[in-house]
């Protein structure tokens, strides 16, 4: 496990162009790379790029194998950017730090130590082998930010939760209670998707389920992700639909029902009978207890998850502080003093300095994309 308090190095401008380039790199492996990380790397001599690569497929070479390739004879003497420490293991591929010193790369700057036990060291084989080290950099966004579930779960041994909201100009999610409201245009939507791919896990709660039947597989993308995202249903009694879109689809991806206590045992046999995992947790109040849940998924190997709604379980994970960061996408849209609100009481985690927004706004047609992460 990484040391959370090591010293970090300041990035010149040349150092944090070439990261910032690797690190668009890395994200083209959302979806396909699990459980390894997204890594994206660069080959730099002197001004000039020579090689570049990212893991692509989850047992696949990894990025610095991929752009020392790409450099052929250039990697001699060159400079390699990489997202992450390179590591030091046997795996399904070999050592990347060995490879690194093999192809005769001079200098190795990365942007965040590897959090894990078996996989980590390799910075220090490296300037074993006399090659010049800087890392890791100051700048989040360049190395755990590019894959904070990564990092979330290694370091902390529990499920990442993400949120997802969709809100109207005016901070609204509807128009109407249990009424399904289409706030988000085609290239939004597309884009929810490919965030999805990049998840274990998708959860909603039962009024979720019950008002917009949704499927919450991953669609509309040029690419299949390696393992479909599991659907999680939080639900206090277990009182679902099983003719819904969600179990209609069962065969495409699992479907994991987390009851509360009182759930009678004819529902939980009526939802096994339609082919879903069913765990039973304790209630706190009238709710499910919500971290309880949260080791539920972590047991069953859900190492991340998207929280997509409501904005009812999406307020109580943010009340526990359970929540580590908020894809937050905003319509045009007014919907007036009458609609529904996102939150129903408390601050906005966007207007909370609990909270930092993360790299620029994206804007998707008509619709905006602003991500915030949870201030640690």
């Amino acid at each position: 496990m990484c040391n959370t308090s090591e010293t970090k190095v300041m990035l010149d401008e040349r150092d944090k162009k070439w990261l910032t380039y690797a690190a668009k790199l890395a994200i083209k492996g959302r979806g396909r790379v699990h459980p390894n990380p997204m890594v994206g790397c660069v080959l730099v001599k002197g001004n000039r790029m020579v090689g570049e690569g990212w893991h692509q497929e989850y047992g696949s070479n990894h990025a610095e194998v991929v752009a020392t390739t790409n450099a052929q004879a250039d990697a001699i003497g060159s400079t390699a950017y990489v997202t992450l420490e390179p590591c030091n293991h046997e795996g399904k591929t070999g050592p990347c730090s060995e490879h690194l010193i093999k192809v005769g790369v001079k200098k190795v700057v990365f942007a965040a130590s590897d959090p894990g036990v078996a996989a980590a060291g390799g910075a220090k084989r490296l300037k074993e082998a006399g090659i010049e080290v800087r890392g890791p950099v100051d700048d989040f966004s360049l190395g755990e930010g590019v894959d904070p579930a990564f990092f979330y779960s290694a370091r902390y041994e529990r499920t990442y939760l993400a949120l997802k909201l969709a809100v109207s100009k005016d901070d609204k999610i509807a128009e109407t209670v249990g009424v399904r409201t289409f706030l988000t245009g085609e290239q939004a939507n597309t884009e929810v998707h490919r965030i999805r791919s990049g998840f274990d896990g998708i959860v909603v709660g039962a009024n979720t389920l019950r008002a917009d039947d949704p499927f919450l597989t991953v669609r509309e993308l040029p690419y299949e992700p390696r393992l479909p995202p599991a659907r999680i249903v939080i639900s206090s009694d277990g009182d679902l639909c099983i003719q819904s879109n969600l179990f209609g689809s069962i065969g495409r991806s699992p479907v994991l029902v987390i009851a509360g206590e009182t759930t009678s045992a004819s529902s939980i046999n009526r939802l096994r009978s339609a082919g879903a995992i069913v765990e039973v947790v304790k209630c706190v109040g009238k709710r499910v207890d919500l971290v309880e849940s949260l080791q539920v998924m972590w047991e069953k190997g859900l190492k991340s998850v998207m929280c997509e709604g409501g904005a009812e379980l999406a307020q109580a994970f943010c009340a526990l502080d359970l929540a580590q960061r908020l894809y937050l996408f905003r319509t045009g849209r007014i919907l007036g003093p009458k609609a529904v609100p996102v939150f129903s009481k408390g601050s906005l985690p966007w207007n909370s300095n609990l909270w930092e927004q993360r790299g620029n706004e994206v804007n998707f047609g008509e619709d905006v994309l602003t991500i915030y992460d949870r201030e640690r």
